[in-house]
């Protein structure tokens, strides 16, 4: 599982990433042949998914996998093998010759899954209601912030199917990233906006949950979900008043019926994949050359699209503030962390060649710049991008230059005298990262750290990195993509995703004394200057500034880009695989044919 920039959550998003060992009882008690056998005359696709969902209400969510693919879509989609900007739920659109104006014409006949009509209102609702209100956190608005004073673009209505979007200043990824938002129903949401709480905040922060009954979601993409059983399944029906049709006129999409089984441990969702019980599966560096012997024999193919459009990564929390007169940070290991040579000389430490040969299986790379590698502004170490390839040596002098030093049994203690210590954190399950944590856990050993490494359940886990922020370091991923923007929300400081010092959001508990560092302003800054720039080779520039400042002062330190592979049944039609959208991107398009 892994954070993904509002960005790539807010696209498809059908890159499946599976967590943690249960039992064979487990096994045998949701395997989900039972379901294919119970409606085998029904078209339909049986993948895995981690854990169960955070929640249903689409402003709120921030993590992937999740249900948004299927039931929501914006008025513009990015297609992931052109790289182009789509029509979606708009047919059309027009820019003015000063690049400040968007006029979007929608589809005629557009419905809700209720069959109420979807129009100009609910995209009017859908921004300034909600993605613009700043009574409710959504990492959405980081996208939508323009300029230095982070001003927003004014959204009105024209007519019964138009809808112009201004801007205060020209911004470079407005159409990639502002517009393909979810439209969510005014009819449906708009009562709990307005309706406030005790609190006096919006019934709306409530609304939704996972304990939502299915037929209360209101949705305009592909699928609804008809079904959701705590910890074992979710079951999307396909929506009848999705707007797509073939060119024969025949409804999309083709596949009545989706089940995502949720299984959190690779070994499982392989077992259910190699016994039929799945119809696709990711696939993981430890189990891609036991499947590839298997696909004639297995029916399936293993697709590889490449790099992996993710980041993975370790980062420690930079925050100086407090919360009730109490360090969220131990100020000990804050002055630690904050010290650019600790973070640097642990970088130096870890070997990343090694996890890739070993985690990895050799199928990945090393991960050095914050971008996507399909992004057209990436830079490599190749480019002058600063590296920090394997050096023990290196590391142990950054931290005697940063007045470290060594005791007798060759521990590390800082000039107080105290031991160096820390917590590193991730998401329990997840194998190759449990992999990476340990490794990381004996790098740091022989540079004289002491690592406890804590797997944790994913809701505690980002719980600790996003709301009560008590913690030390964690590890994570991060869902990238072709429009670096589109990750405006980790890199600016007021950003809802900005790990590793995070600013208290809205409806949080007030941190005090939080404090961005000069370069982190800066990173910020250049974001800002970017999006306001037209010129492509301009707009690279900035973006080249910004990957150098990241890599001096690491505030995130990058390790493997793994490549991107999934394993899919031959009975499935118009599959056309890519690293951006995944197996099934396409899914209206795509058919059962056994």
């Amino acid at each position: 599982m892994q954070f993904a920039s509002v960005f790539s959550l807010i696209k498809r998003f059908w890159l499946l990433i599976i967590l943690s060992l249960v039992t064979a009882i487990t096994v045998a008690a949701c395997n989900p042949l039972n379901y294919k056998t119970a409606a085998a005359q029904v078209p339909q696709l049986v993948q895995s998914i981690l854990s169960d969902p955070k929640t249903f209400n689409y402003p709120l969510s921030q993590e992937s996998p999740n249900i948004f693919g299927l039931t929501y879509e914006g008025l513009t989609t990015q297609n992931p093998i052109t790289g182009k900007i789509e029509p979606n739920l708009a047919e059309s659109w027009q820019i003015s010759d000063d690049k400040l104006k968007i006029v979007f014409t929608l589809r005629e006949n557009l419905k809700w899954s209720d069959g109420q009509p979807l129009t100009v209102d609910d995209v009017i609702f859908s921004y300034n209601d909600i993605y613009l209100n700043e009574a409710i956190p959504t990492d959405v608005r980081d996208t939508l912030r323009i300029g230095e004073k982070g001003k927003f673009p004014t959204v009105k209505k024209i007519d019964d199917r138009r809808v112009e979007f201004t801007t205060p200043e020209p911004f470079a990824p407005f159409l990639s990233s502002a517009t393909a938002n979810a439209i969510l129903p005014a009819h449906a949401l708009e009562k709990s906006v307005k309706t406030k709480d005790s609190e006096g905040k919006p019934l709306f922060l409530t609304k939704w949950g996972v304990d939502t009954p299915p037929d209360q979601l209101i949705v305009n993409g592909p699928y609804k979900l008809e079904r959701y059983d705590t910890s074992q399944r979710l079951i999307f029906r396909r929506n009848p008043y999705y707007w797509r049709k073939d060119a024969q006129g025949n409804p999309q999409p083709y596949i009545e019926r989706i089940v995502w089984q949720i299984v959190e441990s690779t070994d499982t969702s392989l077992l259910q994949f190699r016994s039929g019980g799945l119809d696709n599966v990711g696939v993981t560096p430890e189990y891609f050359s036991l499947l590839k012997v298997q696909e004639k024999q297995g029916n399936f193919k293993i697709y590889n699209g490449g790099s992996s459009p993710s980041t993975t990564f370790i980062f420690f929390n930079l925050n100086k503030g407090k919360r009730d007169g109490k360090p969220l940070v131990d100020p000990i290991k804050s002055r630690w962390f904050n010290t650019v040579e600790f973070r640097q000389a642990v970088a130096y430490a870890i070997d990343r060649q090694t996890m890739i040969n070993n985690t990895y299986r050799g199928l990945g790379k090393l991960q050095d710049s914050p971008l996507a590698v399909q992004c057209p502004y990436y830079i490599s170490p190749k480019d002058g991008l600063k590296a920090y390839d394997h050096n023990p040596e290196k590391a142990k002098q950054l931290l005697i230059k940063a007045g470290f030093k060594y005791n007798e049994q060759d521990q590390l203690i800082d000039t107080q005298g105290n031991r160096v210590r820390f917590t590193l954190l991730t998401n329990a399950g997840n194998k190759i990262r449990e992999a990476i944590g340990t490794q990381i856990k004996q790098d740091l050993s022989k540079i004289g750290i002491q690592v406890d490494f804590t797997p944790l359940a994913w809701n505690t886990y980002t719980d600790k990195i996003t709301n009560t922020l008590d913690f030390d370091a964690g590890l994570i991923g991060f869902g990238a993509g072709l429009e670096p923007n589109d990750s405006a929300n980790l890199w600016s400081p007021q950003g809802g995703s900005h790990l590793f010092n995070q600013k208290p959001q809205a409806g949080q508990k007030p941190v005090e004394g939080w404090e961005a560092s000069p370069w982190e302003a800066k990173i910020g800054e250049l974001y800002i200057k970017a999006a306001r720039e037209l010129d492509d080779a301009k707009r690279k520039e900035i973006y080249v500034q910004t990957q150098q400042l990241s890599q001096e002062y690491l505030p995130l330190i990058h390790l493997v880009n793994a490549y991107s592979l999934s394993a899919v049944r031959d009975r499935f039609e118009g599959i056309n695989f890519s690293a951006l959208g995944g197996a099934f991107w396409n899914i209206h398009e795509i058919k059962v044919t056994k």
